[in-house]
């Protein structure tokens, strides 16, 4: 079959490719520790399950505003004004089965062929996919270890050009862990203003976080006007299979983001929105004991595989994920991923999946039991040993 041109630009998530080879080795009767998905290893919270079952109960089983349920949109602009502090309108919510459609729709509705798009590199691959796609140009963005990944200033200066379009943020960051500052938020949101490019802020890790204080870029002055956010319920609640995510877009913007749905997927689950509902109004202490064990989890990874001679890891201030600097080690990071597999039963992620500037380190997932963690970082240290 000779598929569409554009097909040939389209990447994918390498995470689910590992994953499954792990799974290969696993059904021949290998122990495996996985480290490389990137979801909670903690049960949705019943009660957002049971106000699911009551929904489809009540008849939460139909189609439902493409946008969203009202209820659910209001929900979402309460806890965002309040997290943000800023007023939302719920009519700029736009509810979609997960927060890749997000991605997606803003891409395809501000970029046209030719544009140019910055985009954090290491980052989420789906970025650059998304961009080369709809045939514009992606323009990576540095984020260096030296500044504990954010990216330096000078490096965003002269990404951009007169054909900018759209920079796209990530805060707490996948794959590196790595936190905006209020100081870089202020930074981008002039060079925004003064070129007239739009942001699209990532947020889907925005509560879990261990140092500082989450800032939206949408928070400054002038950027609500040019900001799309993206969040959800996937990380926070441990939901990532009930695909529930959202976005906030500027007014002008949210009817072209409904066409692309109503064309796209039609609406968003009925039952699964009204759970959203019960997961933001109900009890927040389940993310607070999540949270807790996250930054336990991260504590003993750091600490296990800065022990580990020819690694060096940063502490991570938010999300689940460590990207230990590996250049010391005489192998290549995708070699070393595929020898930790291999060798010693780890399943991790080489940091070139994540992009060039990604290239000398590896993702780990710390979205595993401690006993699972501890137990791995001593696989990996035996296996590097070898070397």
């Amino acid at each position: 079959m000779e598929f569409a041109e554009r097909m040939s630009r389209l990447g994918t998530e390498s995470a689910f490719d590992v994953f499954a080879k792990a799974k290969q080795l696993e059904a021949q009767g290998r122990s495996i520790i996985h480290l490389e998905i990137g979801q909670p290893d903690f049960p949705t919270p019943l009660p957002i399950c049971e106000a699911a079952f009551r929904a489809m109960k009540d008849g939460y089983t139909g189609y439902t505003s493409a946008a969203g349920l009202l209820e659910l949109r209001t929900a979402i602009a309460q806890q965002l004004s309040i997290s943000r502090g800023i007023d939302i309108d719920p009519g700029t919510v736009v509810v979609a089965p997960g927060a890749k459609p997000i991605i997606f729709f803003t891409v395809m509705a501000l970029v046209n062929e030719g544009d140019e798009v910055i985009y954090p590199d290491p980052g989420f691959p789906i970025y650059e996919s998304v961009i080369n796609f709809v045939g514009a140009k992606g323009v990576p963005l540095p984020l260096r270890e030296d500044v504990e990944f954010r990216f330096h200033l000078d490096d965003l200066k002269a990404a951009i050009s007169n054909r900018t379009k759209l920079l796209i943020l990530n805060s707490p960051q996948n794959p590196t862990g790595s936190l905006l500052q209020a100081d870089d938020l202020a930074a981008i949101a002039e060079l925004a203003r003064h070129h007239h490019f739009y942001i699209l802020s990532d947020e889907i890790y925005s509560r879990i976080l261990y140092e500082g204080k989450h800032v939206s870029i949408i928070q400054f002055p002038g950027m609500k006007e040019r900001t799309i956010l993206l969040d959800g319920h996937s990380k926070t609640y441990a939901m990532t299979g009930w695909r529930l995510g959202y976005g906030v877009f500027p007014k002008p913007l949210v009817e072209g983001i409904v066409r692309l749905m109503i064309n796209a997927h039609s609406c968003t689950c009925a039952f699964t929105q009204i759970a959203g509902i019960e997961a933001l109004n109900g009890p927040q202490d389940c993310v607070d004991q999540m949270v807790a064990e996250f930054q336990r989890r991260r504590n003993a990874i750091v600490e296990g595989l800065n022990a580990i001679a020819g690694i060096h890891c940063l502490k991570p201030a938010g999300a689940f994920y460590a990207f230990p600097n590996v250049t010391q080690l005489p192998m290549k990071c995708d070699a070393l991923a595929t020898y930790l597999l291999e060798e010693a039963g780890i399943s991790l992620l080489s940091g070139t999946a994540f992009g060039r500037n990604g290239d000398g380190y590896l993702r780990v997932s710390y979205a595993n039991s401690l006993e699972n963690i501890q137990e791995g970082v001593e696989r990996i240290g035996r296996a590097i040993a070898k070397l």
